[in-house]
């Protein structure tokens, strides 16, 4: 295991730290024991997880900026928990409506002795910080318009939407709020992962 996410890592720029790499191995050995119990991703080899949970999570990370995250919808800790083992400088709320999975994310985070991860159990809508985000993150949503409205009141004011995508989501951009305008959109390559791959990062439009 050790091996192969040092051959993905290898097919790309980041730079992990031999003990980042030790923690995201003992997360998707979390991830493989307790998926059998709480039903966590429908991906049960632990090779697999690796490029289709870890290597999808941590190619977002050059994309970070700012100190402070959320992961709305973040199941079993993705992207969150990578991006938090890679960013110990950042801070990063995961934000999940199902106890099972909030459950696991706090063991995981007790575990791997993460200090930067707060696991939250609330509906995004009803979930309301008195400190707004730097960045706003989901793997999750099935559409951007969902994402955008249901998130609303998360980001700060120069706080920015950031929604892994698969194909270049051209139809849901053309009908973007006005309030809100389109940043750039960063095609990902996600080594041994076929599809493509696209950050959207949407920001407040300009007054």
């Amino acid at each position: 295991m050790r091996e192969k996410l040092q051959q993905l890592l290898a097919q790309t720029s980041l730079q992990i730290s031999p003990e980042q790499q030790e923690q995201l191995l003992e997360l998707v050995a979390l991830l493989h024991k307790w998926n059998k119990a709480y039903n966590l991703t429908s991906v049960r080899d632990p090779q697999a997880m690796l490029a289709r949970h870890i290597m999808d999570s941590l190619v977002v990370s050059p994309y970070l900026v700012g100190e402070r995250f959320i992961d709305v919808g973040t199941g079993p800790g993705l992207p969150g928990l990578p991006l938090a083992i890679v960013n110990p400088d950042k801070q990063f709320v995961l934000l999940d409506s199902l106890g099972k999975r909030i459950r696991f994310i706090r063991m995981a985070v007790h575990h791997l002795g993460l200090t930067n991860v707060e696991a939250v159990q609330s509906r995004v809508e009803a979930f309301n910080p008195e400190q707004k985000f730097d960045g706003v993150l989901s793997r999750a949503f099935a559409s951007l318009d969902d994402m955008l409205s249901w998130c609303a009141h998360l980001p700060g004011p120069d706080g920015r939407f950031l929604a892994l995508k698969g194909q270049y989501p051209e139809q849901e951009l053309q009908s973007l709020p006005a309030h809100l305008a389109l940043d750039r959109v960063y095609p990902l390559t996600v080594p041994e992962q076929e599809g493509d791959r696209h950050l959207v990062v949407i920001q407040q439009a300009s007054q």
